[in-house]
């Protein structure tokens, strides 16, 4: 006879709730079904888009042709087939004088001679005769070089855009009664030869602009709710920016898409990526790591304070990019060793190295650009005067910027795991054997055994964890047994390995600095890291070039040339020009009074601004000609070096704004996944954007009491 349980009060009210949470649970597990599903919908509207679009229309190919301008005011009349257009797009290759040329070479003072183009209709009647013409387009002037010049200059591009007057009363319905022509007439006492090309159907940047601001929009919103991985998200983005651009009928060529990616950027990441690995292999990382902790006493903020200004000092002469490949493994291995939470010290470094980037003109990119630009050094910018002029700024900056997150972090729970280091340590082994099991492929029968092997070990270490976490947590042993335990763990391992990689270390960072002296700039930084690479594999005799290439960033690289190809679309829809142009008309609408505070403030935040969001590269380029041409306008009278220094503190400070506003963010973002640590969009953009905000404050005051005293004296 069976037992009859009575069910008293208590395991009532337990089994409701028993049910209430799984009905609770399975409501949500519906929710995120539907929200997957939705997400999937979204992305194949979205693949179907760009498809259509790439698929409905042929690679734009420009049709280049030469002309020969004649000297001395005599017109050049070049037909155009099709009349009824409302802009057309024209694109010059010449002896144009650069606008950073200066503004007279001659000794005689000569004014530089022009080309003027702009665009004729011509009218016909019914029966065909020519009733009358006009011009129908602003007229485009162009320097060029002087008669004696034209053998020995360097052919220089140009483009431009005509906004045709749009045609009226009958004409406007016969547009077979007009033909549209353009007009060609220089000053120049010789031939003027030109090669031009001619865009009927040019994009409308207006509407060019709208889109840019959609499809960036839409990156963000990937990245920042993590819909899908970072660089598939910048692969969506960059497709469909090209599709965009090919139902505008202006499809880029393979060959200009490939050309839209820096190559000396991913040569630099690919062989400095392959330098650390192979360094890896010795246990430097985590012999440094246990000495770092041994000479700050195991305490966090001198740590901290320490690691940080070191990374800001190697910025300051090595590209940032450099310094956060050799600098994240340390930290990594320290937080470890100190049981801290890799994450926001990871943040706090590569922020310091956005900032000790900015002090010199080969610390960061955008500084590059600037002091490379024969206008600006020919006006007095070299190496010691843009590092004198940056360095109190940056010095105020840094010293504000620890402050903010000194505060940020002011508990020191807030760098520590939430659990003990025991636990975190089983997961953070968990997430290491779970990629190496999916790394491996199905390919083979021996491939899949290994990987059934992997995944029973994570199995194994899942059961531990749950056993770990059930149990009570151990008190922590002291300092100095700590430290004893460290340095038996983690010796050199392999110290022949480390002498070479000392030698090519030694090699590639010698001329990482040489490369800061203008005359000895014979090789580019991607092709010294490369070939750093390439003489540590050599001594190294390494045979198993899988295990090497297995540990080098391959997303983080993808990541990158998307972003290139994503920006440099966003580019040719009018993006970029926009926000110069936005800048520009904003400075140029101010009274004299304060025109150059106020010129000094917009460029900066600008800037700062916009390279928080859009690549700094591109944006830099735009701003140096727009901080030109306002040095250069004698109506403004503005002094140029002020506004330098504006562009670049925004351009390099403002790379700490958000996750992807600087390559050294990304590139740390994807060394501390590669180990297991990942921080999100939005981790990054709540400790970076204060710091930012605070920077750009900080700089802005600097620059105006410094251009204060500088009037006063």
């Amino acid at each position: 006879m069976g037992q009859v349980r009575i069910l008293d009060g208590r395991d009532v009210e337990n089994n409701n709730e028993d049910q209430q949470d799984e009905t609770e649970h399975h409501g949500h597990s519906k929710i995120k079904k539907y929200l997957v599903w939705f997400k999937i919908a979204i992305l194949l509207v979205v693949w179907g888009v760009f498809t259509a679009f790439l698929m409905s229309n042929n690679e734009h190919v420009e049709e280049l042709k030469l002309i020969s301008v004649p000297k001395n005011g005599t017109e050049r009349v070049f037909p155009i087939t099709t009349a009824e257009l409302s802009r057309i797009g024209l694109s010059l290759t010449g002896a144009f004088r650069l606008q950073e040329a200066e503004t007279v070479q001659d000794p005689h003072q000569r004014p530089p001679p022009l080309l003027e183009i702009y665009v004729e209709r011509i009218y016909y009647n019914e029966s065909g005769e020519r009733a009358y013409d006009e011009i129908v387009s602003k007229i485009w002037k162009l320097d060029l070089v002087y008669p004696e010049f034209l053998d020995t200059t360097r052919e220089t591009h140009k483009a431009h855009q005509f906004q045709l007057k749009p045609l009226e009363g009958d004409y406007a319905n016969n547009t077979n009664l007009t033909e549209l022509s353009l007009h060609f007439v220089s000053n120049i006492d010789a031939e003027l030869p030109l090669q031009l090309s001619i865009d009927e159907s040019p994009i409308y940047k207006k509407e060019g602009v709208i889109y840019a601001a959609v499809v960036l929009c839409g990156l963000y919103v990937m990245i920042i709710w993590e819909i899908v991985n970072r660089t598939f998200a910048a692969i969506i983005a960059s497709t469909l920016s090209v599709g965009i651009l090919a139902a505008l009928n202006s499809r880029p060529s393979m060959v200009t898409i490939m050309g839209w990616i820096d190559v000396e950027t991913l040569l630099l990441l690919f062989g400095m990526m392959i330098l650390v690995a192979i360094l890896s292999e010795t246990g430097v990382f985590d012999y440094l790591a246990v000495y770092a902790y041994k000479i700050t006493n195991g305490h966090v903020w001198p740590l901290i304070n320490c690691l940080c200004l070191f990374t800001a000092i190697l910025s300051s002469f090595l590209d940032n990019v450099t310094t956060v490949l050799l600098m994240t493994p340390v930290t990594i291995r320290l937080c470890e060793v100190m049981s801290l939470n890799p994450v926001p010290i990871l943040m706090c470094m590569v922020i310091y190295s956005n900032i000790g980037g900015a002090l010199t003109p080969v610390g960061d990119p955008p500084n590059v650009i600037i002091a490379s630009n024969s206008f600006i050094s020919k006006n007095g910018v070299n190496f010691a005067i843009f590092t004198l002029h940056m360095l109190p700024g940056v010095a105020l900056v840094m010293f504000t910027s620890y402050i903010q997150l000194r505060y940020k972090f002011r508990n020191i729970s807030d760098l520590q795991f939430k659990e003990s280091p025991e636990v975190e340590e089983l997961r953070h082994e968990i997430h290491v054997w779970k990629r190496a099991a999916a790394s491996l492929s199905s390919y083979s029968k021996d491939e899949e055994l290994v990987r059934q092997t992997l995944m029973k070990k994570v199995n194994r270490l899942k059961r531990s964890l749950k056993k770990k976490m059930a149990t009570a947590v151990e008190p922590a042993i002291n300092y100095q047994q700590t430290l004893e335990s460290l340095q038996a763990k983690y010796p050199i391992r392999n110290k022949p390995l480390l002498i070479k990689c000392s030698c090519a270390l030694v090699f590639v960072i010698s001329l990482f600095f040489l490369h800061s002296v203008p005359e000895l700039q014979r090789l580019s930084l991607g092709w010294t890291a490369l070939l750093g690479a390439i003489f540590l594999i050599i001594l190294a005799d390494i045979e198993d070039m899988e295990a090497i290439l297995a540990r080098v960033e391959w997303s983080t690289l993808l990541f990158f040339a998307a972003l290139f190809i994503l920006m440099e679309a966003l580019s040719e829809l009018g993006l970029i020009e926009w926000i110069g142009n936005m800048t520009e008309n904003i400075i140029l609408g101010v009274g004299e009074e304060s025109r150059l505070m106020v010129a000094v403030l917009i460029i900066l935040w600008v800037s700062a601004i916009a390279s928080a969001f859009v690549d700094n590269i591109p944006l830099t380029t735009m701003m140096v000609k727009i901080t030109i041409s306002l040095a250069q306008n004698n109506t403004l009278n503005l002094p140029l070096q002020p506004l330098v220094w504006a562009l670049a503190f925004g351009a390099c400070l403002g790379g700490n704004g958000t996750l992807i506003g600087a390559s050294a963010n990304v590139v740390c973002a994807g060394v501390a996944e590669q180990h297991g640590y990942k921080f999100t969009f939005l981790q990054f953009f709540k400790v970076g954007f204060p710091v930012m905000i605070g920077s750009i404050i900080v700089s802005t005051g600097y620059l105006l009491v410094s251009h204060v005293l500088f009037a006063w004296h």
